[in-house]
């Protein structure tokens, strides 16, 4: 084979991952869509393939189903976390952690579909294992920095874990509306100080 035609072959190949890779985002994008639309119950193979326009064989050769869908939605979802939690980091001065917590409640109360994906749905995601994705690790990573000035002598992941639970609890009751948002800022100072979080922060 001359080194045109397997330069042609490259090309040829790049192109095809490329395509694949787009669609696969595609039907993920589509996924999000219906379900902060409808809900997730709305979500099926069937509509999403009438939605990008594909069949559902070519759907099946990127998800086995519609948990495996979920699942790329979750993953992704915890790496728009991430970046949401790196964003709201105060420049200078403020508490990071309280900056975090808001804009874990806010992101929690803006996109609930996706949310729901991440921490509601039924998933296999390795939770808690050395496979855990890196976007996972990346929005608890976060976490970890928010609560690690204040963090003391406690064990950082476990302190985390208290935090992330709290916030999840909030970002759920309020979500079926169970609680009262004239509240809100009340909460979530109570919260903070129950754990011992937002004392003397300045300049931190």
């Amino acid at each position: 084979m001359s080194s045109s035609a397997r330069l042609c072959g490259v090309t040829i190949q790049d192109r095809r991952e490329r395509e694949r890779a787009e669609r696969h985002q595609l039907i993920i994008d589509a996924a999000r869509d219906l379900a902060e639309q409808e809900g997730w119950d709305a979500v099926t193979t069937r509509r999403l393939a009438e939605k990008v326009e594909y069949s559902q064989p070519v759907l099946y050769s990127h998800f086995k189903g519609k948990d495996a869908i979920v699942r790329a939605v979750a993953i992704q979802g915890c790496g728009d976390l991430a970046r949401v939690l790196r964003e709201a980091r105060p420049s200078r001065g403020g508490s990071r952690l309280r900056a975090a917590a808001e804009a874990y409640l806010r992101f929690a109360r803006e996109r609930p579909a996706l949310y729901d994906a991440m921490f509601v749905q039924r998933s296999d995601i390795p939770w808690g294992t050395d496979e855990v994705p890196r976007e996972l690790l990346d929005a608890f990573g976060e976490l970890v920095a928010a609560v690690e000035p204040v963090r003391r002598d406690r064990d950082p992941e476990a302190l985390t874990e208290v935090f992330w639970s709290s916030l999840h609890g909030i970002a759920t009751l309020v979500r079926g509306g169970r609680l009262r948002p004239v509240h809100d800022d009340t909460r979530l100072d109570l919260l903070l100080g129950a754990l011992s979080l937002a004392q003397h922060e300045d300049g931190l």
